[in-house]
């Protein structure tokens, strides 16, 4: 199950800046990192987060 980000981004640039502090966040307060993150391009070109949370 995908979790979505809630903001889309103009560039992939700024999706990966919040990938990046996703995964510093995670790190830095000890929780469990998602499954897996990824970007995503929407149907109007503009790109998102989505994640897999860690447990299901």
């Amino acid at each position: 199950m995908w979790v979505y980000w809630i903001r889309l981004y103009e560039s992939k640039f700024q999706a990966s800046c919040v990938v990046q502090r996703m995964e510093h966040d995670y790190w830095m307060y000890g929780m469990d990192c998602p499954k897996e993150i990824e970007i995503y391009k929407s149907n109007r070109g503009r790109y998102g987060v989505r994640f897999m949370p860690a447990r299901q």
